[in-house]
């Protein structure tokens, strides 16, 4: 019996290593032969510069049966899924194939690395518990994904929101200085490029889409459904608005900071009042009951010392 499941292990790995191969051998072929087409040479085109938009789609034929094979092949299920990788920052059009892909991996190695595991220590393959451990690694394996997605996602929502206030500082000087908007995205962006590079990263990508031709207000409210940030869809529909009003944007932009100001200020008082909210439960938990041990010790060495002796007679 071990032989033979070592045995079928063996072909598993040896398999899987010649598929992984053979597709980015592939892979790798196909791009060879589109830069040889195009003229590429040292990975540099030849008297042409770079395009200002650009993206690598689900062409070969391993996407593309994958997206047709799987959940992806409805649309609707497609835009969903890129909405959620989008929100976390996976903005190539392959990410939603790329998750599939790396969910079906995690779903079949996790328990062949448990069974794996089992073989080498020598430990019996059967039973309940192996049952339950191949199923429990099978589900986290399946579950982990999105579970990744979801928390990236959350910690860049909260980093822009973070990173949005001083960005708008700084568009308030620009704008005050007499630059347009479209030149306080690129400037600003250049400026905290360090420092805040998210907010930097959607600054730069607003101002390619402004410049490949788009206008700015689908500019504007794309990049607020990328952000998903309450702070960055209130200054986006307030820019629209002052736009199509005619108003001054640079005293927009200036009582808008000072209400984010304020909320940031009335957001840190808020998790402030807090911290005493939370010191209860510590307190109640871990040093009340040695306090009370500590008061009660002396009453109960003298009960046990003189009255229980007394109530049995002695």
């Amino acid at each position: 019996m071990s032989a033979h499941l070592d045995l079928i292990i063996e072909a598993v790995i040896f398999f899987t290593i010649v598929g992984v191969t053979w597709v980015f051998g592939r892979e790798i072929e196909r791009a060879v032969a589109q830069r040889r087409r195009l003229g590429v040479q040292n990975g540099t085109a030849a008297g042409s510069a770079m395009p200002l938009l650009q993206g690598r789609g689900t062409d070969n034929r391993f996407f593309q049966w994958i997206r047709a094979s799987t959940s992806i092949s409805e649309p609707a299920e497609q835009e969903r899924l890129r909405g959620e990788l989008l929100l976390a920052g996976f903005e190539s059009p392959a990410a939603p194939v790329w998750y599939v892909i790396t969910r079906f991996l995690l779903a079949i190695g996790l328990p062949l690395l448990f069974l794996l595991s089992r073989v080498i220590l020598a430990k019996t393959v059967g039973g309940s518990g192996f049952i339950f451990g191949m199923l429990a690694f099978c589900g986290i394996g399946f579950l982990a994904p999105s579970f990744f997605v979801r928390q990236r996602a959350r910690a860049r929502r909260l980093d822009l929101e973070t990173e949005f206030p001083d960005a708008l500082d700084l568009m308030v000087v620009c704008v005050e200085a007499g630059l347009g908007m479209d030149a306080a995205f690129i400037r600003v962006g250049d400026e905290i490029q360090e420092s805040h590079p998210r907010i930097a990263r959607e600054f730069g990508r607003l101002t390619e889409e402004l410049r490949a031709g788009r206008s700015r207000t689908e500019a504007l409210r794309a990049m607020a459904g990328r952000c998903n940030v309450a702070g960055i869809r209130s200054f986006v529909a307030l820019a629209i608005q002052t736009d199509a009003l005619g108003a001054s944007i640079a005293q927009t932009l200036r009582t808008y900071s000072a209400e984010m100001r304020s909320t940031r200020f009335l957001k840190a008082e808020e998790r402030a009042m807090r911290i005493p909210v939370l010191m209860t439960i510590p307190l109640v938990a871990c040093i009340l009951p040695v306090i009370i041990g500590a008061l009660m010790l002396p009453a109960v060495i003298d009960v046990i010392r003189y009255l229980a002796p007394a109530l049995k007679g002695h």
